[in-house]
């Protein structure tokens, strides 16, 4: 790959994922269309190695012509998309955004590729378009489930998990009909530097710095297989490297704690680091409150598929990736200040948790 188009590479994943191709492919130049929505933020993009092979453009992926005109002039031959709304909560106030950007945005991507690669046949070289999907879209499983693999079947319970389905069957879709060479890959939570703090871990990690309350929907007893987001990036160029035209391949991180057990855990971390806070224990300002509506109470993720296809495997554990992960907030606090500082933030915390102070963990 010479030349990748990266869909939301302003935000977490998508901003982790051009760190990774810019150091992994001396080569390669990395074109990065984001629509700067609240998760993207500029901040994410400084100091890239080797900058000036990343090219930024603040655009829409609903702007079909633009991503024709950036498939043409950068001979693009990978698009990586990660663009989508992904919070569920913000998915259930308002779902009508999420089945725009995350249905009809690629349909437009699929939509530009079909034109631009397949009737145009404006790329010689082989080219890819790879799509970043959920374990969502698996739904929920019970306490003795066995885990989720490339054949279970789709069953979403809440709008954005249903948007994503949709967007993966369509991909799937233009393969079958169309001959667009594509991969899909369903991954399960990610956590690690620059996540926007509206997620779990770092709001975590925010709130106990700050002393204000954590709050654990629920019993906290939700189960998730966390993925620490540069394996992620790792698993995602093996498939573009490796992976077979038109398949699918599950990424997880191989551990399933509960809620309850990460938000205990960066407690414990955090106590380490700062012995002598006013804070400590940090634990005591874990709260429970209200459950969300159509809430999963379990996700496990079966990577044997591209273990033993692709030799891909995560490099980091929970603990060691948590750690890593609490260390990068406490030497990037410019940047959680400037996220934290955003009006659409301060928002959206305060209509969620900021009244909600719950009963003792």
């Amino acid at each position: 790959m010479k030349s990748i188009l990266v869909t939301g590479g302003a935000g977490f994943i998508g901003s982790n994922f051009v760190r990774y191709a810019l150091e992994r492919e001396p080569d390669c130049v990395v074109v990065n269309l984001d629509a700067m929505t609240y998760a993207g933020h500029p901040e994410n993009l400084v100091d890239l190695p080797d900058s000036d092979r990343h090219i930024f453009v603040e655009g829409d992926i609903l702007d079909q012509n633009l991503v024709e005109k950036l498939l043409r002039e950068n001979n693009i031959d990978a698009i990586v998309h990660f663009a989508a709304e992904s919070h569920v909560d913000r998915s259930i106030l308002g779902p009508a955004q999420f089945i725009q950007t995350n249905i009809m945005g690629t349909f437009s991507l699929l939509e530009a590729a079909r034109k631009v690669w397949l009737e145009e046949g404006s790329q010689t070289a082989p080219v890819r378009f790879h799509h970043v999907s959920t374990d969502e879209v698996f739904g929920t499983l019970g306490p003795e489930d066995p885990a989720f693999n490339e054949n279970t079947r789709y069953a979403p319970n809440s709008p954005y998990s249903a948007s994503k389905a949709s967007s993966d069957h369509l991909v799937r879709a233009y393969y079958h009909t169309y001959g667009l060479p594509v991969t899909i890959s369903n991954c399960s939570n990610n956590y690690g530097p620059y996540q926007f703090p509206e997620k779990l871990i770092p709001l975590i990690i925010m709130n106990a710095l700050q002393g204000r309350p954590l709050p654990i929907y629920g019993d906290g007893k939700q189960i998730r297989d966390w993925l620490y987001v540069e394996d992620h990036c790792e698993a995602i160029y093996e498939i573009l490297e490796k992976g077979e035209t038109g398949e699918t391949y599950n990424i997880g991180g191989n551990n399933q704690p509960t809620n309850l057990e990460i938000v205990t855990q960066i407690c414990t971390i955090l106590d380490e680091i700062f012995p002598d806070s006013p804070y400590t224990p940090r634990k005591d300002l874990m709260r429970f409150v209200k459950d969300r509506p159509g809430h999963d109470r379990r996700y496990a993720m079966d990577i044997s598929r591209i273990q033993r296809e692709l030799s891909w495997e995560p490099k980091e554990n929970l603990e060691s990736g948590l750690r890593k992960t609490v260390n990068w907030y406490l030497s990037h606090m410019g940047w959680l200040e400037s996220i934290v500082q955003d009006e659409a933030f301060e928002k959206w915390i305060r209509a969620n948790y900021s009244d909600q102070k719950g009963r003792e963990a």
